[in-house]
């Protein structure tokens, strides 16, 4: 494992995307606790893209185009099912404190799906991973493994710093009712923005 490889991971880890905008929403209206459920969720979504790009399944969506616009507006409609649930008062990202209690095991299945259905995922494992593994090498399916795991034990790692963030955020907007309508609109626009930026983009 190359320094290349962690510093190229922290740096696509940590840009906003739609895991990280679900933790911090999470964390912001479910506290610390569904955070991590959410952290964990977002990870466990990776595991079938890393799979499929490892075993070579992802080369489906370069050479399908009904399977790729089919994983596409799948996940372009979850993403915006997400935003109308955030906007109603009963919804599983709802910041309010004292909102319908949501199961941890229903936040995490959310953050999985999340990234499932992100057809992009899977190409850019397919892209990613290759580059750090020899060529050389007789069999570099177990290196490929290593490194995905890896990926993901460090998209927890700082899913969870980001859900932290947010949960010691959550008593400071609780507390300002108008800051909190704010922000959930705002994740709400977030999420809409993204799944109408997936349903509309090629490939």
């Amino acid at each position: 494992m190359s320094v290349e490889f962690l510093i190229t991971s922290m740096i696509v880890i940590l840009l906003p995307g739609t895991g990280v905008l679900y933790t911090l929403a999470v964390g912001l209206g479910r506290g610390f606790k569904a955070s991590i459920a959410a952290a964990l969720g977002c990870t466990f979504g990776i595991v079938p893209a890393a799979i499929a790009s490892i075993i070579g399944l992802a080369a489906i969506f370069h050479t399908s185009a009904l399977a790729f616009q089919t994983v596409k507006y799948l996940g372009a409609a979850y993403l915006l099912f997400m935003a109308w649930r955030i906007l109603r008062d009963s919804g599983a990202l709802d910041v309010d404190e004292d909102s319908k209690p949501v199961s941890l095991f229903q936040t995490a299945l959310n953050g999985t799906l999340i990234n499932v259905l992100n057809p992009k995922l899977s190409l850019f494992f397919l892209a990613f991973l290759p580059q750090f593994v020899d060529t050389n090498q007789v069999n570099a399916m177990p290196t490929m493994f290593f490194l995905a795991g890896i990926f993901m034990l460090l998209t927890f790692l700082v899913f969870v710093l980001y859900g932290g963030c947010a949960a010691l955020a959550r008593d400071y907007f609780v507390r300002r009712p108008g800051v909190m309508v704010w922000m959930k609109r705002s994740f709400a626009g977030a999420f809409g923005f993204l799944g109408l930026r997936l349903a509309l983009s090629d490939r």
